[in-house]
């Protein structure tokens, strides 16, 4: 076997990237030869995007930028190497970009964003000398490729039994926050940008408590899914693309945590990549981190993309400073605008970077300042109102019920894949050193956020356990360090070859079976890494759709008998206050009315009649209730009865809904960041198909 090597990038070819062609001696040199090409390039660049837009083809023109990207940067050794460094160069600038669409007067448009995205490229590609250069793809490209595309056609399968909207409802009512996240991801199709540029006009369109939530999915997915429908979808359509994004996400995340495994493992026989790729994928469906799906937490999942994209770059950099520093600096800004909580541990690998490659961050000097200054400073912005103008760190001091899952993930992967890389790190490749800085650096978030809890008198909770989602994902990129112990096949020409293919075969069957059991994917035995006997993959794949819940089946046939009335706030009285809010939460984010609802649903005590009382005093202007409780209908007449002078401006509607099969159990208790929606099979009701 030969010595093992350094596995970085290979280095720019000078002939080709740094100095122009030369000039025979006695020619004349041409040095405006090359114009004619680039005023062709540029016209290209918006030929392409009003061609795809005529043809009604818009969808394709994403893809063209991301090849179009990839083929001017030089990083990366394989074909899936450089088209994840341009999705995460793309990513970083969508996100950085919410900041510039609701001030041009284009928005989100798909052909001015399309065109001005390749002129930009192709004036990047003519200052650097680049010409449009692409790896060929390989084998290795298509491990991770395979992992993502089961892991989504695993986790969508509850969509795809969900026949209605009230069953598609039903699945989204596993979270709580989707409905804000719906609605926010709607928003933002109409302002164009983040809502906290222009406070004002957002807060006609959304509710008070999400014009600081940090918005960078909301932009990235509202900003693809203008190439997909160029008008307002309605209901329907609108939770369809909302679920869509949210399983696209997930599968994007598991693809980056495959990938990101392979290239710090660096060049191994196609076997390992097998190995790799399924334990990567038993890991994720076997720890926490499926439960994103389950609560509604797709802005995480993009933070944890981001991140352990960064943490890829910091262990195995691009060959180019200059590429490097942007590229980290650009995915820094992006977890700001995503999920801030995780930027202390980005920002402390980014600086890692520049402190162990401090000679070629002085050469470059002018770059890493300019371009770090800015990075820095754009990834501060939403923390910084998040904070400053919301107060977003009061979840610091909340319990969580999964903390125990949290230490559990740190013990035993961080065990395990903590041995395997110090023993790597006997080896000659310095990435398995950088790596294990990387995990020291990921469990030092939840360390640090549980010892803030311990202070402040409380057990670790909600933040600890979002802080152990990151460790557990940089952990589980770590196991690659595990799969390079295995025993390598080599060529079976001798009795040595076949011995050493077949204990290759046997340790990588006896890896990927202990791998898949222990963490419960088959089923056979419950997982290590949770508390229950399901997994949360199982838990998400398996709802119960067989009746939907009561919250979905009012929320929807409320959505498709009573539409919007402008002008009047519509909220739900239903059985109990949890369920009153719970539905009037849905539909407001279905009718696109969370701005005017907002004083009706938040701030309320969970306590009837006080809380209907308290609507009505908060609440200006008309108000329509939907009432689908006698209790609550007999409410409102008592209130029309004792104050007439309510009836000019409240009215009441009836929706009747059928005899529950399951009977609805005792009212749940208020809900926090970290308490459960009511199970759907508490109030299941028929629906009428």
């Amino acid at each position: 076997m030969p010595p093992e090597l350094s596995v970085a990038d290979p280095p720019l070819s000078p002939a080709v990237d740094q100095t122009p062609p030369t000039v025979p001696a006695g020619r004349p040199a041409r040095r405006w030869r090359w114009i004619p090409l680039l005023l062709v390039a540029l016209a290209a660049a918006w030929a392409v995007p009003l061609a795809g837009h005529a043809l009604h083809r818009d969808w394709l023109l994403p893809p063209v930028v991301l090849i179009a990207t990839a083929s001017v940067l030089r990083g990366g050794r394989t074909l899936l190497d450089r088209l994840m460094l341009a999705l995460g160069l793309l990513l970083g600038l969508a996100a950085i970009g919410g900041l510039i669409f609701p001030i041009w007067p284009w928005g989100m448009r798909p052909v001015p964003l399309t065109g001005v995205a390749l002129t930009a490229l192709v004036l990047a590609a003519a200052t650097l000398r680049r010409r449009p250069r692409l790896p060929r793809p390989g084998w290795a490209d298509l491990f991770p490729l395979a992992g993502a595309a089961a892991m989504v056609l695993y986790l969508r399968q509850p969509w795809q039994r969900a026949t209605d909207l009230a069953d598609r409802l039903t699945v989204l009512g596993t979270g709580e926050d989707n409905w804000r996240h719906l609605a926010l991801f709607d928003a933002m199709s109409r302002l164009d940008g983040y809502t906290f540029v222009d406070p004002a006009a957002a807060r006609e369109q959304i509710t008070a408590q999400l014009i600081y939530y940090p918005q960078g999915w909301h932009l990235i997915t509202a900003l693809l899914d203008g190439f997909l429908t160029p008008t307002a979808p309605r209901a329907d359509d609108l939770v369809a693309h909302y679920f869509g994004w949210t399983i696209a996400g997930f599968g994007l995340f598991t693809l980056v945590l495959v990938w990101a495994a392979q290239r710090l493992s660096g060049p191994i026989h196609l076997l390992h990549r097998t190995v790799l790729t399924v334990v990567v994928g038993a890991l994720v469906l076997g720890t926490q981190l499926p439960r994103l799906l389950h609560a509604g937490y797709p802005t995480e999942v993009l933070g944890l993309t981001l991140t352990v994209l960064i943490a890829t770059l910091v262990a195995r950099p691009v060959p180019g400073t200059r590429e490097q520093v942007v590229l980290l600096c650009t995915l820094l800004a992006a977890v700001g605008f995503s999920y801030y909580l995780f930027l202390p541990a980005a920002a402390v690998l980014v600086l890692c970077w520049v402190l162990t490659h401090w000679r070629e961050a002085l050469r470059r000097w002018f770059t890493v300042l300019t371009v770090g200054l800015a990075g820095a400073a754009l990834a501060l912005i939403a923390p910084l109102l998040g904070v400053l103008r919301a107060g977003q760190t009061e979840a610091l001091v909340i319990g969580s019920s999964q903390a125990v899952e949290g230490w559990r993930a740190l013990i035993w992967l961080g065990g395990i894949v903590g041995v395997a890389l110090l023993v790597q790190i006997a080896r000659a490749d310095p990435a398995w050193r950088r790596w294990l800085l990387v995990c020291v650096v990921g469990a030092a978030l939840p360390l640090t956020i549980a010892q803030i809890n311990t202070d402040a008198g409380v057990t670790p909770g909600y933040y600890f356990v979002k802080g152990t989602h990151l460790a557990t994902a940089l952990l589980i990129v770590g196991t690659a360090a595990v799969v390079r112990l295995l025993p390598v096949p080599r060529p079976a020409l001798s009795w040595r070859g076949v011995a050493s293919t077949t204990a290759g075969v046997l340790a990588a069957a006896l890896t990927m079976t202990v791998a898949v059991a222990l963490c419960g994917v088959t089923g056979w035995h419950r997982s290590l890494l949770v508390v229950d006997e399901q997994t949360w993959a199982q838990r998400w794949v398996h709802q119960d759709l067989t009746l939907p819940s009561r919250v979905a089946w009012v929320c929807a046939d409320a959505q498709q008998r009573y539409p919007e009335v402008p002008g009047t706030t519509t909220l739900v009285i239903d059985r109990g206050p949890v369920r009153s809010y719970l539905i009037s939460l849905c539909l407001s984010a279905l009718h696109g009315t969370t701005a005017a609802t907002d004083p009706g649903i938040y701030s309320l005590p969970f306590l009837e009649p006080d809380r209907t009382d308290i609507i009505v005093r908060r609440v200006a202007g008309p108000i329509r209730f939907i009432t689908s409780d006698p209790k609550g209908e007999r409410r409102v007449h008592r209130m029309l009865r004792d104050e007439p002078a309510l009836r000019h401006r409240l009215s009441w509607v009836p929706l009747t809904v059928p005899e529950c099969e399951v009977a609805p159990s005792d009212e749940p208790p208020p809900l926090t960041p970290e308490t459960p929606t009511p199970d759907p099979a508490e109030a299941a009701c028929p629906l009428p198909r």
